[in-house]
């Protein structure tokens, strides 16, 4: 899938949080956040991509990337 998560670098280097501070920020279950941050090709749906673009203010580019493989 050309498309992949960039939520872990996002969560590791930009905000410099745990998994768990990122959950109770933004509201995202645990399951979520889990399932964001071990897997790249999981992409975020259209809630919980709001509820991070909202608790963060930022736009839906930092948190997905193309890639060509």
């Amino acid at each position: 899938m050309p498309v992949r998560n960039t939520v872990r670098r996002f969560i590791e280097e930009k905000l410099k949080i745990t998994r768990y501070q990122f959950m109770k920020e933004t509201g995202l279950s645990k399951t979520t956040v889990y399932a964001l941050c071990d897997n790249p090709e999981q992409i975020p749906n259209g809630i919980a991509l709001n509820k991070i673009c909202d608790c963060y203010k930022i736009q839906p580019c930092e948190l997905l990337e193309w890639s060509e493989d």
